[in-house]
């Protein structure tokens, strides 16, 4: 399936070569010597290029190439992305705010422990118990955290703090007047 020179892949095509490309190497892994050697120094020699790009690239262009998408999981992986991956972190929590919010619930950016990403997630009216949607949404803060910032070991959620119970002013300056 060849592309005319100069044309462009849509997204689903990328990601179906870059699934085809997961399997290749996967299979190459037991192979010993060459195949997997020219896999990495031909890795090196793109990230080295990539780097070249972003070298000449004024403050905007870095930006704009860091935010598209494959060129960002690109810059990760050669570890040259102009952002760092707290900075990074915090957006993608932002970007997925908007379908945590569509369930009921609220996700916000708390933080880096050592190499632990923190997040407060929030869940209204159900409490944690809606069908473990809690759980489905913090593996897909998860997933997304770590998909932009690899450099952290991990994901975590903050405990959560239940809001305190409304206690009516005059159950405590009438108790037992009746």
């Amino acid at each position: 399936m060849a592309e005319a020179a100069g044309t462009r892949l849509a997204d689903p095509d990328v990601e179906a070569r870059l699934a085809r490309l997961d399997e290749v190497l996967e299979g190459l892994e037991p192979l010993p010597g060459a195949a997997t050697e020219a896999v990495r120094l031909l890795t090196e020699v793109y990230g080295e290029a990539l780097a070249r790009v972003l070298d000449q690239a004024d403050e905007q262009l870095a930006e704009r190439l860091a935010d598209d998408e494959l060129l960002g999981h690109l810059l990760v992986l050669h570890d040259i992305h102009p952002e760092p991956p707290e900075r990074r972190a915090a957006r993608a929590v932002e970007r997925l705010r908007p379908a945590v919010r569509e369930r009921g619930g609220d996700v916000e950016w708390a933080g880096v422990e050592g190499e632990t990403g923190r997040v407060r997630l929030k869940t209204s009216g159900c409490g944690s118990g809606c069908g473990g949607g809690g759980s489905d949404v913090t593996d897909a803060v998860r997933e997304a955290v770590l998909a932009v910032a690899p450099e952290l070991t991990a994901v975590e959620p903050l405990p959560s703090t239940p809001a305190p119970a409304f206690v009516p002013l005059t159950t405590l300056t009438h108790r037992g007047a009746r």
